[in-house]
């Protein structure tokens, strides 16, 4: 999967900036941040955790003042559940995205506000071993090494700004998952059954800095 994302995105930049590479304001960025992850779900009581992100994104001119951002990021980000003896049990989520945004320049080259849909391909949650088989406080029939196997594709819809000046400037963004994460497990009957019959549903949130850094 993350072989086939990037062949999209090469192809998706290579034909818009074929057609658009004259203009002066098509730009290659690189960027890395910090981002703050949270699950929202009725079930789950989980704590917002923290984790990074890097990017390779492509910024181009497409009609007046809206620009185009087509861009590739590796985040890997943490929350976290309690168990029934109130251990906390950090869970890890890596995932590669790619998004296509449209930018509208409200000032040209230092301040753009930007919107758009985000693919997602995920990892398995990943928990430490020695609290795999720690039951979770929240549901109390199922360990936290029993929700680890969530969707692997999902959408996530993106708002946020971009300040600075020409080559260095500062994203500040926030994305939330539109798509059901949890609903993989509802595929396997024992853990709906240890979940009292009640189906799982969960959605991501997440929040990123970054600084970019346009070559």
């Amino acid at each position: 999967m993350k072989k086939l994302a990037l062949v999209i995105l090469f192809l998706s930049t290579t034909i818009s900036f074929a057609q658009h590479g004259y203009r002066d304001s098509n730009q290659i960025g690189i960027s890395g941040g910090l981002t703050q992850l949270s699950l929202f779900s009725d079930q789950f009581n989980a704590k917002p955790g923290n984790g990074y992100v890097v990017n390779l994104q492509m910024r181009g001119n497409y009609y007046n003042n809206w620009q185009m951002v087509y861009g590739m990021n590796f985040t890997e980000s943490k929350f976290s559940l309690q168990s029934i003896t109130g251990e906390e049990i950090d869970y890890t989520l890596s995932a590669v995205q790619v998004h296509l945004v449209g930018s509208y320049m409200v000032i040209e080259n230092h301040l753009t506000l930007e919107i758009g849909p985000v693919l997602q391909i995920n990892g398995k949650l990943k928990v430490d071993d020695d609290k795999e088989a720690l039951f979770l406080k929240d549901s109390p029939l199922l360990t936290a090494k029993d929700i680890t196997n969530i969707n692997q594709i999902s959408g996530n819809i993106m708002g946020g700004v971009t300040f600075g000046v020409k080559h260095f400037r500062i994203n500040v963004n926030y994305q939330y998952g539109f798509i059901n994460i949890l609903n993989k497990l509802n595929k396997k009957d024992e853990l709906t059954l240890a979940n009292g019959n009640q189906r799982f549903r969960g959605n991501f949130g997440m929040l990123s800095a970054m600084l970019t850094i346009y070559l």
